[in-house]
């Protein structure tokens, strides 16, 4: 396995800053955050450190190159909006990046595109699973005529009241994978799996890694920290920030020597990297910088 970084944190970095900082820091791959240029309002949205809707031949072997010269490989390419959004214009604007992004991941040589499914958050998920197959078999058989793969981050985009009630990405649960991997029967879809999203809503987040093994495309290592009485007060009906906080790998209740012995048992030798969105180091770029170390020292402990 590689250990490396999804670049959204280092926002205000060039793409040349975060590979040498990639470099000089013994990480091995980056998840390349790619959102269209002009941002999102959302936390950890709207970092571009690769312009996709406008790569070149040119480009793309600058970048191969500045990467190879520095032992940094790409992972991915990162965009995650909702693409099931109820608005049909931001719908199709975001459907629209998703193409960029699988042109220029194939144009790099990168062939791994890391999103979401989405999801409506008003309708419920029979409802959610026919918008599905419309949306995305077109993307898949794009996809599949690029050779790139896209693996769906599981977690549910729930956190914030705008969200309410069901989330924006229907893949949030093993259960879900099953009916999604159902409809859209493509061995370029699979997951990128981020266990801290089980942790809040109570699902194993080792069995499903067997379970699924083949599907496994990227893995996320993040952490989720529960606050027992919160819990107690508010009830799991309550949006999940208000009794859990996202937190650095190891400064939560993820058992990162069972996970990462999961992925050996399993055989998952691909690309593992660090996402960091723990609000106690968000002052500034060198807290950020900070807490990608901070991740690498402790994840060092198991992936070599």
């Amino acid at each position: 396995m590689k250990l490396g970084l999804l670049t959204a944190i280092l926002e205000g970095m060039t793409f040349e800053e975060v590979v040498d900082f990639a470099s000089e820091n013994g990480l091995e791959c980056l998840e390349v955050a790619c959102w269209p240029q002009g941002g999102a309002k959302r936390r950890y949205a709207g970092v571009s450190h690769i312009d996709a809707a406008h790569l070149d031949e040119e480009k793309a072997k600058y970048i191969n190159d500045y990467c190879v010269e520095r032992n940094v490989e790409i992972s991915s390419l990162g965009y995650y909006p909702n693409t099931l959004e109820p608005d049909l214009e931001k719908r199709q604007t975001y459907i629209d990046h998703i193409y960029k992004l699988i042109d220029a991941s194939a144009l790099l040589g990168v062939n791994m595109v890391t999103t979401f499914i989405g999801r409506d958050p008003k309708k419920t998920v029979s409802e959610n699973l026919e918008i599905v197959g419309q949306v995305w078999k077109p993307i898949l058989a794009y996809a599949e005529e690029k050779g790139v793969r896209i693996g769906i981050e599981n977690c549910p985009m729930l956190f914030t009241e705008d969200e309410w009630p069901g989330g924006q990405n229907i893949m949030t649960s093993p259960s879900n994978w099953r009916k999604v991997f159902e409809i859209l029967d493509s061995p370029n879809l699979g997951i990128n799996y981020d266990p801290s999203h089980f942790v809040w809503q109570q699902i194993d987040y080792i069995k499903p890694l067997y379970e699924f093994k083949d599907k496994i495309f990227h893995v996320h290592y993040k952490d989720i920290k529960m606050y027992p009485d919160k819990l107690a007060d508010v009830g799991v009906m309550a949006t999940p920030l208000e009794y859990m906080s996202p937190k650095l790998p190891g400064l939560g209740d993820v058992d990162w020597g069972r996970y990462v012995s999961a992925l050996t048992d399993i055989g998952y030798d691909g690309y593992t990297c660090i996402e960091v969105e723990d609000k106690a180091f968000e002052g500034s770029l060198e807290d950020a910088k900070k807490a990608v170390l901070l991740c690498k020292k402790y994840l060092r402990n198991f992936v070599i």
